[in-house]
């Protein structure tokens, strides 16, 4: 039986225009190509832990236009169950407006129906989380919602996974209800400044992209080793590393392999173009595990 991920969170359809140069204020500037791919942390993750051959409850919400109807298309076609993905009428589907020029990306994000998964929501949707092996979290969605989540999971004794991203401040409530946090170096560093992780006690996974990932552990810190390729697009690594993480803790490994294992899948998504277009099957993590180890 495959494991069982259940992923709460964002969809967004990202709009990429690339340009030459930016836009000055109430400038026009003719672009030279334009993209249009699903997206969002939630979404990017539990395409990663499908594609890994995790059962994948994707859990969220996407509004009722023509945006939100070819997410749950594509859900579909990515083996995703579509049960618990709603779509809302008083709002569009969460966007993502993406201007690429000169090397630099400028990013302005509508949260849209991503804003509409409530707290309620989640307690409505108890069962299925109950019956994950393991639940993936991230900070698109409302903090309460985020919270809820983890509440609902941990009356069940569903382990809890948090990427903290975009990094927000945690609230002690979430904190104690976490079973791992994964930040990078970045969000790292603000969680000290913001001394949160002077109240969690659990696994702490520190990613850092080639260079590995750093894990403490019941006081104690280590290195798990990266893997070192030649990037062609860096978009959705850390996503990657989380869906691989999720797939391999549900399925029973231990949190080192699962991280080695982890590692693996992020580089892998890196050598190919696009966030979600890029996310390795399983066999493919394994090759590359089997190359350079």
């Amino acid at each position: 039986m495959n494991p069982k991920v259940t992923v709460i969170g964002s969809m967004n359809m990202d709009l990429v225009a690339e340009t030459e140069r930016r836009p000055e204020p109430g400038e026009t500037v003719l672009g030279e190509q334009f993209t249009m791919n699903p997206g969002g942390k939630g979404f990017n993750q539990a395409v990663a832990a499908a594609r890994l051959g995790a059962d994948v409850q994707m859990i969220g919400r996407v509004g009722d236009d023509a945006f939100g109807r070819e997410i749950i298309s594509h859900l579909a076609k990515e083996g995703m169950s579509t049960n618990h993905v709603e779509q809302v009428t008083d709002t569009s589907t969460g966007t993502a407006t993406i201007v690429v020029s000169e090397g630099e990306n400028n990013i302005v994000v509508v949260p849209g129906a991503n804003h509409r998964l409530s707290p309620e929501d989640l307690e409505n949707v108890e069962p299925t989380i109950a019956d994950s092996d393991i639940v993936l979290l991230q900070l698109e969605t409302p903090m309460d919602t985020v919270t809820a989540a983890a509440r609902v999971a941990r009356r069940h004794h569903v382990p809890v996974i948090l990427n903290p991203a975009p990094y927000q401040a945690l609230p002690t409530a979430l904190v104690h209800q976490i079973d791992y946090l994964t930040p990078n170096e970045h969000e790292h560093r603000l969680m000290h400044h913001d001394a949160l992780l002077d109240h969690f006690d659990n696994p702490l996974i520190v990613t850092k992209g080639s260079a590995g990932t750093d894990v403490y552990n019941h006081g104690k810190g280590s290195t798990v080793q990266g893997y070192t390729v030649d990037p062609i697009d860096t978009t959705g690594a850390g996503d990657a590393f989380n869906g691989g993480l999720a797939a391999r803790l549900a399925s029973g490994s231990s949190l080192t392999e699962a991280v080695r294992y982890a590692n693996a899948v992020g580089a892998r998504a890196v050598t190919k173009l696009g966030a979600q277009s890029g996310m390795p099957t399983h066999q493919e993590v394994l090759q590359l595990m089997d190359e350079m180890d």
